[in-house]
């Protein structure tokens, strides 16, 4: 089973996550690339795409590369994220990453907390609409931790072995 894990980061947390679910992967046929770097997805079985979550929404870059998956292609979702693990803006990223790729048969999805840029923190605590969740992602600190890292090899392992049986 050939498996690709591409990736969109810019602090550098969804790259880390990325590799950690690329070290998960139990089979041998496995790449992983920058989104950019993507250009045949369609020579893949399983596909992982990763992304950090930005104002709820997935990045325009990871947008694009979502809707040029072949119809058909197993698909696993990741992202990073300031927010706590399963919070609301995490979660509607990921749906919205789903109906970019609906001709993907998307099996599992995977959020963990990214630390974010203590400059944007600071930007984002002086306007109103945006200060409770500056406040949130401020306990990200850290993160991805070992143990966010961890989660993200059980969850490779976990969607290798859904694609089994798909």
């Amino acid at each position: 089973m050939k498996t690709l894990v591409a990736y969109y980061s810019e602090s550098g947390n969804t790259e880390i996550l990325a590799k950690a679910i690329y070290k998960g992967l139990e089979t041998t046929d496995n790449d992983i690339v920058q989104i950019d770097d993507t250009t045949n997805f369609a020579a893949y079985d399983i596909i992982f795409v990763g992304f950090p979550v930005q104002t709820s929404s997935v990045p325009p870059k990871v947008e694009k590369a979502l809707k040029r998956i072949p119809d058909g292609k197993m698909l696993a979702l990741f992202g990073t994220h300031g927010s706590l693990r399963g919070g609301p803006l995490a979660v509607s990223a990921f749906h919205y990453a789903i109906t970019l790729a609906a001709q993907a048969t998307v099996i599992g999805t995977f959020g963990c907390r990214g630390e974010v840029k203590a400059s944007l923190l600071e930007a984002l605590m002086n306007k109103a609409e945006y200060r409770f969740w500056a406040l949130e992602a401020q306990s990200a600190e850290g993160h991805p931790d070992e143990a966010d890292l961890e989660d993200g090899k059980q969850f490779a392992n976990l969607m290798l072995q859904k694609a089994g049986r798909v």
